[in-house]
């Protein structure tokens, strides 16, 4: 009988678990991830993925859902969804590399970049991230990785890439990698032309611990992987690399069609067009103001496009005609009249342009990039 069992991940020595992963590649062992600083999390994951209990012995790990608040899900990924979705990024990137693990490895995206590594049969640099992410740290690393002549290939998220191109240093060490996978959360648009103009090579991708990682790579499904919009747009992603639904909760997301193929629902909206995927944002996130549906991830895109605009957030407020009106909240030393006069440029329907606007110190957050839209609508008394 094959048991769950806790695997501490240890921020300053996140290779210590390579051969823990290996086993359960192997099916010898079925692991759950958990981060050795944080005690809080790592007991509530014990807890809510019943570790020490019984599994099925397909399942190699059962890996924590990102979100901040409620209690997290355990995708269940067997070896033929993590192998699956290691060899169809390989084929992505054109080819097998040297792999530079910069993110938590207790999270999917972590982990990821560790399965590669043994999957391509290299031996992972990874970083200290104890004391946080360190551009002289990432830089040294970088540059040994470049050092060997290899492909070499990191991952990171938009507040670390933000971070490195701060900084002369951390702009020459981004240069190095033949690609940089790049996910977790909206990248500003204009750190992304930012990036293209300075010739670093970033991949934006879109996956999540249900789809075993990233599984969309600048729009394009990989090879192997999925893409379908349901009703109310929904994006739902299909594939070797779908878990087999999740350890401690019940869940309808998760079909597998006539075909045999597996299917994850996610919470997504998008369109497709030309086989190229768009993510127009939350379904849970959408404003209704006098009758018309807004989602405010569009939106936001538009405003950080703005010159002086660093953040911003658009929420609805309570209205008594509209329902709910738009607001936005944001960052940087843009003024109002900036930002209006690009929206007034950008051709958006009058009716999607913000009633008020709120400059802030700093946006609210539930957790690393992810803002706290609740918080953003209460700074206007609602």
């Amino acid at each position: 009988m094959t048991f769950l069992s806790p695997l501490p991940v240890d921020p300053r020595d996140p290779a210590a678990i390579l051969p823990d992963l290996e086993a359960a590649i192997a099916g010898q062992a079925t692991f759950l991830p958990i981060p050795a600083e944080d005690r809080t999390r790592a007991q509530l994951l014990r807890n809510h993925m019943r570790a020490g209990e019984p599994i099925d012995s397909s399942i190699a790990l059962v890996v924590a859902t990102s979100g901040s608040t409620g209690t997290p899900k355990g995708a269940q990924l067997t070896a033929a969804n993590l192998v699956s979705s290691a060899d169809a990024t390989h084929r992505a990137l054109g080819g097998t590399g040297q792999w530079l693990l910069a993110m938590p490895a207790s999270h999917i995206a972590g982990i990821q970049v560790l399965v590669r590594s043994l999957v391509a049969g290299v031996e992972p640099l990874c970083l200290d991230l104890s004391e946080g992410f360190s551009i002289p740290n990432f830089a040294r690393a970088a540059h040994e990785l470049a050092a060997t002549g290899d492909r070499s290939y990191t991952g990171l998220t938009p507040m670390q890439l933000a971070k490195a191109m701060d900084s002369l240093e951390g702009i020459e060490a981004l240069r190095t990698f033949d690609a940089i996978l790049v996910g977790g959360a909206a990248t500003h648009p204009q750190l992304l032309d930012s990036a293209k103009k300075l010739r670093i090579n970033i991949v934006t991708t879109y996956g999540s611990s249900e789809t075993s990682g990233g599984c969309v790579y600048n729009g394009r499904p990989l090879d192997s992987a999925l893409v379908r919009i349901g009703d109310e747009g929904r994006i739902y992603l299909g594939g070797p690399m779908i878990a087999q639904g999740y350890r401690n909760v019940d869940s309808d997301a998760f079909v597998v069609d006539e075909s045999g193929t597996s299917w994850f629902a996610t919470s997504d909206a998008g369109a497709l067009h030309d086989g190229h995927l768009t993510v127009t944002g939350r379904l849970d996130n959408i404003l209704n103001t006098g009758g018309l549906k807004l989602h405010p991830e569009q939106l936001e895109q538009h405003i950080l496009r703005v010159p002086g605009v660093e953040g911003v957030c658009v929420v609805g407020i309570p209205h008594p005609r509209l329902g709910q009106m738009i607001v936005a909240a944001y960052t940087g030393w843009a003024d109002v009249g900036d930002i209006l006069v690009a929206l007034d440029d950008s051709g958006l329907p009058r009716w999607q342009i913000p009633k008020d606007f709120k400059r802030l110190a700093e946006l609210p957050t539930t957790g690393p990039g992810k803002v706290d839209r609740l918080a953003v609508a209460r700074t206007w008394g609602s």
